[in-house]
This record gives structure tokens, sequence and C-alpha cells, in this order.
């Protein structure tokens, strides 16, 4: 059937069918730099890299494009109680958010655009609107997007024109013709950035920003907007508002896809709730890819609750999925032929299964229980004694599959060389054990351990690997 996924919009599953065969235009609300990023910020970020890799897998080309919100009010706020340049301040956080990008092995976006750099695009779109009559000026320069205009407003979100007379984060302004309109450019005030305008010094309102960079970068039309769900309204209800209303064409987006929030006790993760962990915080004790973990174990349209048990689970899965590339015992005489084809037909199945799940709105806990199922088949084959070589498809497989999801499953180590002096070591405390000098047996397996070398005794003998 294809790749199905939920939109948004039509509130239901769509075959997936981009406006230009093979060619994906995707663009991802990127975050708002008045601060440390924290893992929510995290976790939408992994769901699109996620939805792009296997985009890519399946044979689409796929132009990404995330931004930067480097103008708004919570940056000059934030830039006003440090005594520092708001621009600064938000440049600091995007280099901060980059690094952070690099650590947790995302794809790097191909545009990265930023509200500063965006402006003569921005001022073309708000005149333009004003000029078709969407849009009106006040005496003071502001220029409001008139709501009532566009008959199919709230098409998104479900919401009606009439339940926003208060209220859902509508801004206040008595001055406005109707309650629901949204600044498009405001005025300059005092130590503020500004840009020169039509309409006097000012600056961008936040809705129109995604809309014109994705008019500059991506065209009139896109095949995907992602963001998170509590940016539905008002923030992607008035950007497909403005921007069919500037280009006459819809629908502006064609798949609309929103990842559910972090949830840390009863409510999201915000900065405004104080529950916040930062990427920072997060890596200074786990790998990335644990939280690429937590994120996989869930599906990207569910909420997503943090917790020590969360971290735990991912932490087991990893180490799970990584136990089967592990080598054949040094001892295997081989699987018999029929055992030897099982496996391989074990690793085309797991094949299947992965895309199917994938294929159903990128279901990656489902595809995640097909890489364990290989997995235990794997264990098992070595388990009966398979060789290197019979093992090989079948881990090879595993290491493409989580390499679509982004996941590390063959981590590096020292150098190889090692390898003998450490067999050695096993072969001595394999001696020890059987002369039941516990004591000398369990030194070696702790000095092991604190140099990065766990061991896992099984009944076909000692395993070790790099943790």
């Amino acid at each position: 059937m294809g790749i199905q996924v939920y939109n948004t919009l039509t509130r239901q599953k769509e075959p997936f069918q981009p406006l230009e065969d093979r060619f994906v235009r995707m663009y991802v609300c990127g975050p708002t730099v008045y601060d440390k990023a924290h893992l929510g910020h995290a976790m939408s970020v992994l769901v699109y890299d996620i939805i792009r890799r296997y985009l890519e897998y399946r044979g689409y080309t796929v132009r990404h494009v995330m931004n930067y919100t480097d103008v708004d009010d919570k940056i000059i706020r934030r830039a006003r109680e440090l005594g520092e340049d708001p621009m600064a301040l938000a440049e600091h956080y995007i280099e901060e958010f980059d690094r952070h990008m690099r650590e947790l092995g995302l794809l790097q976006p191909h545009v990265k655009p930023r509200v500063s750099q965006e402006i003569p695009w921005i001022l073309r779109m708000v005149e333009g609107l004003v000029e078709k009559g969407y849009a009106y000026v006040l005496d003071n320069g502001d220029v409001y997007f008139h709501v009532p205009k566009k008959a199919d407003y709230g098409k998104l979100s479900g919401r009606k024109l009439e339940d926003l007379q208060e209220g859902f984060r509508i801004e206040p302004d008595p001055r406005k013709k109707h309650p629901a309109d949204f600044a498009l450019w405001k005025a300059a005030k005092p130590g503020e950035p500004w840009w020169e305008s039509p309409w006097g010094p000012g600056r961008p309102g936040w809705h129109i920003e995604c809309s014109a960079m994705n008019l500059h970068h991506l065209g009139e039309q896109l095949d995907i907007h992602g963001g998170g769900q509590d940016l539905i309204f008002p923030h992607h209800e008035n950007e497909i508002a403005q921007s069919e209303a500037y280009t006459g064409k819809a629908p502006y987006v064609k798949y609309w896809l929103h990842n559910g929030l972090l949830i840390v006790g009863d409510s999201k993760m915000a900065k405004s709730e104080g529950n916040f962990v930062t990427i920072d915080d997060f890596l200074r004790e786990h790998e990335a890819d644990v939280l690429r973990m937590m994120v996989l174990q869930s599906h990207y349209r569910r909420p997503l609750v943090f917790s020590d048990a969360t971290v735990h689970q991912a932490r087991a899965a990893l180490e799970r999925l990584r136990s089967a590339m592990r080598p054949a015992f040094p001892q295997a005489q081989g699987l018999d032929s029929p055992q030897a084809h099982a496996l391989r037909e074990h690793a085309v199945r797991a094949r299947a299964a992965f895309q199917e799940a994938m294929d159903d709105d990128f279901n990656t806990a489902e595809a995640l229980a097909a890489l364990f199922t290989l997995v235990r088949h794997i264990n098992q084959a070595r388990d009966a004694g398979a060789t290197d070589e019979q093992l090989q498809p079948a881990q090879m497989t595993l290491l493409e599959l989580g390499e679509v999801f982004g996941l590390t499953l063959v981590k590096e180590g020292p150098a190889h060389d090692v390898a003998p002096f450490i067999e050695l070591l096993l072969e001595v405390r394999q001696r020890l054990r059987q002369e039941k000098r516990w004591d000398l047996s369990d030194f070696i397996r702790d000095q092991l351990a604190q140099l990065g070398i766990q061991l896992e005794d099984t009944p076909q003998g000692t395993l070790w690997r790099w943790k």
C-alpha cells in the first residue's frame, strides 16, 4: 500500500503522495532561542529526524528546512533581564542548539533559516496581504491579519471563529477589528530590534516568520509541515490563513504532522512549568541513543512520559539490540543447513515487518518489535553454535535497520590489538573459577569493568564487549 500518514488537517490516515514525485518538501518548526534547550525540544527534532531517515530509506529525496526564531518577545525579555543584546543572546543559543543536533546524531537540515535573515521575504508577504485586503495597518504602524476574511479559518484546529472571542492565547488589543486578528508586523519599541518597513520601524510577528521562510526556501506549497501538538493553534492555524491568502493556493501544506509532547508528572515539559531537563544535563549522564530509543519506543503522535523508569527501559532496550551484534563463540561448530536457512529467513521477515510498521504512519514502536524479534533469533543462533559467517547476514540486516533509526548498534572500542590480552585474562579467570578461587575471578571481572569491558558468563563460555 505504500506509506500512510496521519494528517492533522483531515484527521485521518492518507496515502503519502508528495506534490512532486519522489521529492519531499519538509519544514519543521525549530526553537525560539532565548534559553537553554530542554528534552522537549530534543524529542521534537528527533521525531522528524527519524521520519526523514525513513523517507530517504524508502527512496525519497527530502529537502528539510528547520528554522530558528531569533526575533521574539521571549528573547527580548530574557535579554533585558540579563542586560544583554537580544541578537547576541539568540546567536549564543543558536550555536548551542547546533551543537546539540550534532551530539544527538541528527541529520542536519538542508537549510536553517533565521527570522533576522528573512526580513525582505517577511515584508513582501505582509505588503501583499495588505494589498489583497487580508491585513490592515493601525496608526502606530502595527499590521494585523483580519481573520474573518479567511472563511475557512479554523480548519486545522477545528475551532470556530465564534468560539475565539476570548482566551486560546489570543493577543489582546482593543484596536483590533476582531479579537482573533493576529499581528503580522509590530511597531518598534525602545530597546527592541527593528527594521525599516513601509509602516515605519518594527519587527515581524511570530506567525508570519514560518510562512515567509517556507515561501523562500520550499515554495508556495509543502508536502510535510511538522511541529509539536501545542503549535496547532494558533501558530499553524495562522500559518495556513496567511499563506493561502497570500498565494491563493490551497492546501498550503499537504500533510500536517504533529508530535506528542514530553510529559513530566502531570504536565508537559516546559520552562514555564519549571519541570524541564536540559539537553546538556541529560547527555552528561546518558548517551544520545538512550534518548533516541525513548522516542522510538512510543508512537510519535502520543505523549511521551519522561521518568527514571522510561530512561532505564530505553537503556536496557538499546543494550538488548546491541547484544545481537556480539561475535560467535570461539568454539562454535556451526549451524546445520536448515538452521542457517531459518536465520536468513528471520532476517527477511524482520525487514518486511519493519517496513510494514513504518509505512503505517511511522509506527516506530511496532518497527522496534520486529527488530527485537530478530535479536532473539540471532542470539538463539549464537547459543546454538552459529559461526560469525552464519550470523553476519542477520546482523547486517539489524545494523542496516538500526541505522534507519539513527541508532549506533556497534560502538567503537579501543584498538583491536588488545583483544588477545583480554582473551588471555578470560582464560586465566576461567581457570580460577574452575579452582573456585572466586575472589581473584571477581577481581579480574571488576577491574575489566573499570576499564569499560563488560563480561557475560553463559553456558557456552564468557563473552566480553566494550561498554
